[in-house]
């Protein structure tokens, strides 16, 4: 059981931290020519107690990312979830598809044509459309999932075809960088594939969300185009493990 002292501290703490993350996505949005309400602020949950989630939901939160079907599913429960939307924003095994679809708002990691027809499959079983994000791998690093550009490309129309789910944009994880300058140049590449992709208007692709940056980045991916942004130890502090 958890001391009350200890509780009311953590609680604080981020009601602290999202008033200052809040205070620095507006400052983003407004230089890029936007509005506050034009960024979603996503509360990655990867590890974090209920109890710790549910100050950020009561404190205003209304978008969640876990990274695994089995945690989000454990944890679903003891959470306050009315009027707050679920992302599964991890890697998606086929095997995992049929437990995630219906219990998430949308899956942000389709990263191979593969998952992206499982996901249309389980959705067609439980009669339900499920959105989804498509995970570019803009560096191309082995140790990341997603699609390469070329991969993407490739794969674009036969993605665009599938029934039983909406593409409602694209997601990254950009390379750890040596400086703003060349992270921003990843940034600003997808940006300027998803501002073609929604130029070509393709069935079945909305591209409305562009979710890219994180607790180190996100201030730098706003000013480059990004729309949803996920945050997690800016807000709850390090993970454990």
């Amino acid at each position: 059981m958890m001391e009350k002292s200890f509780l009311d501290s953590r609680r604080k703490d981020i009601e602290h931290n999202l008033d200052a993350i809040n205070e620095k996505i507006e400052k983003a949005a407004l230089k890029s020519g936007r509005k506050r309400e034009d960024i979603r602020l996503m509360a990655v949950t990867k590890t974090v107690d209920p109890v710790f989630i549910n100050f950020a939901l009561d404190y205003g939160i209304d978008l969640i990312g876990e990274n695994r079907v089995q945690e989000l599913l454990r944890k679903k429960p003891d959470l306050h979830l009315d009027g707050v939307e679920k992302h599964l924003i991890g890697h998606l095994q086929t095997n995992k598809a049929g437990q995630i679809v219906g219990e998430v708002d949308m899956i942000e990691s389709v990263d191979s044509l593969k998952i992206a027809k499982e996901i249309a499959k389980q959705s067609l079983k439980k009669g339900i459309t499920t959105d989804v994000l498509l995970e570019i791998n803009i560096g191309e690093e082995e140790s990341k999932t997603g699609f390469s550009k070329t991969e993407f490309f490739e794969n674009l129309h036969e993605i665009s075809e599938i029934g039983a789910i909406n593409i409602k944009g694209l997601m990254t994880v950009p390379p750890i960088c040596d400086n703003e300058a060349e992270l921003c140049k990843f940034f600003e590449n997808i940006y300027g594939i998803f501002v073609d992709i929604k130029a070509k208007k393709l069935d079945n692709m909305t591209m409305s969300i562009l979710s890219m940056g994180m607790s180190g980045d996100y201030e730098q991916a706003i000013l480059c185009g990004s729309n949803l942004v996920r945050i997690g130890s800016s807000i709850f502090g390090p993970r454990i493990y």
